[in-house]
Parts: C-alpha cells; structure tokens; sequence
C-alpha cells in the first residue's frame, strides 16, 4: 500500500514538473519571440520614453495653461521638440551640403585647385613646416598629391562618407524618438502608474514608487545636464564656425557635441580650426573666432550647475562608459541613450545599496 503511494506521488510529481517545464519553455519562447520582433524599434521607443520623461514637467505646465487638454499640449510641445531638432541641423548641414556640392562639380569640371597656404601655416605648434610642405605640395599638383597620398584620401573619403551617413539615420531616428515621445506624453499618467506597478512587483515593497520618482529625476538630470548642455555647445559652435566661414561647419559641430557628451573638452575640435582661421582669415575675425570658441569650450562649467538635478551625484565615468558604449551599441542615438541608461542604472543601484544598509543618504532627487 505504502509503495503504491509512494509510486502515485512519483508520477504526479513528474507530471507536474513536465508541465511546468513546457510552460516556461513556452513562455520563454513566446519572450524570445516578441523581443525579436520589437528589436529593431528598441532603442527609438526607449529614447522616446526617456524624452518623454524630460518633457513631462514642461507638458505638466502647458497642460494646465491650456485648459487640460492633453492631446493638443503633446502634440505643441512634439512640434516644438521637432523644430528644435530640424531648424538647427538644417542650418548646420546647409554648409556641408553646399560644400559637398561645389566639391562634386569642381571635380567633375576638372577645375578643383588647392589654395596655397600662407606664411603663417609654418607657425603652426609641432606640425607647422610639415603641414607647410603638405598644403603648398596640393596646391601646386594636386593630381600628384592625390596619386602620391591616395590610401590615406581614401581612408579619410570613406570615413567622412560614413560619419555623414550614420549622422543621417541618427536624425532619422530622432525624429521618429520625438514622435514616440508625444505618444508618451500623451499616456503619461497611466504609464506613470504601470511603471509603478511594475517596480513595487519587482522589488516586493512599498518603494516601487520612490525608484520610479528616482529613475526619473535622473532622466530630467542627465538629459538636461548632459545632453543639454552638449547641444547648446553644439548649436553654438556651429553658429560660429558659419559666421567666419568655416568648410563644413555641420560636419564640425556634430564632432563637438560628440565630444561634449562623452565629457571630453569641445576645444579638441574648436582648437585646431581656431589656428586654421587664423591662417586664413585677418586678424579681428580670428580673434573674435578664437574668443567665441574659448567661451564655448568652458561654456559647460556654468551651464551644468544650472541644468543638472540638484541632489545627484553621478561619476563622469559613468556617463563617459553609457555614452561610448552606447554608441558601440546602437551607433548615434545610442551615444544619448547609453549615457542616460547607465546613469539612471548606477543612481538606482546606489540608492538600492543605501537602502541595504540603512544609510539615509539621498543618492538622487529634484
């Protein structure tokens, strides 16, 4: 009788634990299958979401003036986030285009001839008598130069050709973050309550809330700290690279505000052109040039104290490693969304950690 229990169970036993196999076997395929399916709109819907976050306070004011209407306060505050977006990228990738066009026809017509560079190129720190040689070598042949340099021309064509193309599917992509976004906004609330929901579900406590408050305040925080403060000097070093002159200002600006997010100086840019334009331009303009440059270098050191969250202490390193990892990731936009990620990942973790051991340090907050 007792070996027959026993033996009763044993199958039972089986039986349920081959039906909880194939049911997470079932459910991890169905997992598998939906990401690949929503995998290549990953990384949109996420910078969207993280947009959508920074933007909420703004929507959350112009809701209230507008007399509760949510749909139309998205949809002002979408076509705004375009035109910010469109008009200045606009305005920088005119110059390359028109520079990339009279290149072209120039080319075509046979009619491409280097300028011969000025005295003041042999002034030049380190590289200047090199850099002499080189410019007046292109200006005298320059079929020659091309003949007797083609690897390296090359080498510098494709990367240009590259670094424009992957700048075209990054505004690509932001547009349509931008549009994903305004969807947000418009839901913010109910999503708001389903992250809430999810977070309590996840950590089994009360503080589903206060981490939602949290990843948020460090969205606002980084993408108006870092992100921010890296388009203003983008925006503003391209009106100045425009004004003197400058081949290829687009180009230029979309390297400084490379630079500014990964948190390296934009001066690593600015500072050679500033010695190009001096070796070109008269005195009054390079100066103005270089002065302009040098404000827009340091520019971050005042900016950031008023854009960043008060109350966050985020490592340089880790925005540097989101950022450059992102971008390994998932090209331009992952440059943003890596940053924000990472950040937001680190401040969780470290207010996870303090809540561990009891500490009553405030990681994070507005």
């Amino acid at each position: 009788m007792g070996d027959t229990t026993v033996r009763v169970d044993d199958e039972r036993f089986q039986r349920r634990l081959m039906d909880s196999v194939i049911r997470i076997g079932l459910l991890a395929l169905l997992i598998v299958w939906c990401f690949n399916i929503v995998k290549p709109f990953i990384m949109p819907i996420l910078w969207g979401a993280i947009m959508a976050v920074a933007l909420y306070p703004l929507f959350e004011k112009a809701y209230q003036k507008l007399g509760d209407r949510q749909k139309l306060t998205a949809t002002l505050i979408t076509l705004v986030a375009l035109a910010i977006l469109i008009v200045p990228t606009a305005m920088l990738s005119g110059s390359t285009v028109e520079g990339l066009q009279t290149l072209t026809q120039e080319i075509d017509n046979g009619t491409l001839s280097v300028p011969p560079p000025t005295d003041k190129v042999k002034d030049w720190p380190l590289i200047g008598e090199q850099a002499y040689s080189v410019w007046l070598q292109a200006s005298r042949n320059l079929g020659a130069f091309l003949q007797e340099y083609e690897a390296q021309v090359a080498t510098a064509a494709g990367w240009f050709i590259g670094l424009i193309a992957g700048a075209g599917k990054g505004i690509l992509m932001f547009i349509i973050s931008i549009l994903i976004a305004g969807a947000f906004l418009i839901y913010a609330e109910s999503g708001n309550r389903a992250l809430e929901r999810i977070a309590t579900r996840i950590l089994s406590g009360s503080e589903g809330r206060e981490f939602v408050e949290l990843a948020g305040a460090t969205i606002r925080s980084v993408a108006q700290g870092v992100l921010g403060v890296a388009l203003i000097q983008a925006i503003l070093a391209g009106i100045g690279l425009m004004l003197v002159g400058v081949p290829y200002a687009g180009l230029w600006a979309l390297l400084v505000l490379l630079l500014a997010i990964i948190q390296l100086p934009p001066f690593l840019v600015l500072g050679p052109i500033i010695i190009y334009v001096f070796s070109v331009e008269s005195t009054v303009p390079a100066v103005l040039f270089m002065i302009w440059a040098l404000i827009v270098s340091v520019s971050d050191t005042f900016l950031k104290p008023l854009l960043l969250g008060r109350g966050l202490d985020i490592p340089m390193l880790v925005i540097l490693l989101g950022a450059i990892g992102g971008m390994i990731l998932s090209g331009i936009i992952g440059l943003f969304v890596g940053a924000v990620v990472l950040a937001v990942g680190y401040t969780l973790f470290m207010a996870w950690l303090g809540q561990n051991d009891g500490s009553s340090e405030v990681v994070g907050g507005e």
